[in-house]
């Protein structure tokens, strides 16, 4: 696949164009190859710019890109949870992996709960791809990419950055370098529970009311800290009204990138800018006026939210 080509699908996408079936087997195919080479725990250097959720909501998506910098000028790492929910699940990925083999030093992509063909059955991205495409191929090629994406990414050994968070089973970086990732999410386990865990105002670890991962608290946090002689956890996962929340004396922050949240939440979004020091700047933004974009006609149920 050549760069012009590559150009040619980014700028297509970047239009909320689809590429076709074949192009995007392609792109999966050469996506494949760039990421079987990444480690599950990728290593990045600053400056960088971290994004939490994104959800399908491709308008909002160029949103970031505008407050935050286009891909290659910007470096960015991407948290997890590209698809469902959101009407342009297919366009948002798609776009997402384009960028990733045209620029694979300028972008980082790691797996959240939502990379996972079951999930991603009951929450919108598996009925788009047919409505999108006629079949479920692409769904199926896309799915095959989630498989490689990484598990985790740590900036400069300081910062480590997970879509969840932590599991009672790993106590050091090195232990989530040897997990074969290569698969669909299991339900249980250190690979399950570094994309659906969150951190709470409790002690120790606790039952996660999501029904996988755990719930842990400042304690979990600053011991892995001081184990793996890191200065942050960076994560997503959870909706933020604020666009961003910092806890437990600021050894763990939270990143949202989806405004308004299902186009009715109401909350802003943020990324997370680090310069050359790791020096850290959240820039807030809100949706996409409605005028830049164009929304489907048909409003999902209600239901399909929760």
């Amino acid at each position: 696949m050549s760069e012009a080509d590559l150009d040619r699908q980014i700028e297509q996408l970047r239009k909320a164009e689809l590429i076709s079936e074949k192009e995007v087997q392609a792109l999966c195919n050469k996506a494949r190859e760039i990421l079987i080479e990444e480690s599950n725990v990728q290593r990045i250097s600053s400056p960088v710019t971290i994004c939490g959720d994104i959800h399908g909501q491709f308008y909002d998506l160029k949103e970031l890109f505008r407050v935050g910098g286009e891909c290659p000028y910007t470096n960015y790492l991407f948290m997890g949870d590209f698809v469902d929910r959101g009407f342009y699940s297919v366009e948002t990925f798609l776009l997402l992996l384009a960028l990733k083999v045209r620029y694979p030093d300028r972008i980082t992509l790691i797996r959240g709960n939502h990379e996972s063909r079951q999930i991603t059955q009951v929450y919108g991205f598996y009925d788009e791809c047919i409505r999108k495409y006629g079949s479920a191929n692409v769904w199926r090629y896309c799915c095959e990419i989630f498989d490689y994406l990484s598990l985790s990414a740590i900036i400069d050994d300081k910062i480590f950055c997970v879509h969840g968070g932590l599991s009672p089973t790993i106590s050091t970086i090195d232990q989530i370098r040897t997990i074969d990732r290569k698969q669909e999410v299991p339900h249980m386990g250190p690979m399950c529970d570094l994309l659906w865990s969150d951190p709470d105002d409790i002690q120790n670890w606790g039952i996660s009311p999501r029904g996988a991962g755990y719930i842990f608290g400042g304690d979990v946090v600053s011991k892995f800290i001081l184990d793996n002689n890191l200065d942050l956890i960076a994560r997503a996962h959870q909706l933020v009204m604020e666009g961003y929340k910092l806890m437990f004396d600021d050894t763990i922050v939270t990143v949202w990138s989806a405004p308004n949240y299902c186009y009715r939440c109401g909350n802003v979004a943020a990324i997370l800018e680090l310069d050359e020091n790791l020096k850290s700047n959240y820039k807030i933004f809100e949706a996409a006026p409605q005028d830049h974009r164009n929304m489907p006609s048909k409003k999902p149920s209600a239901d399909y939210f929760l």
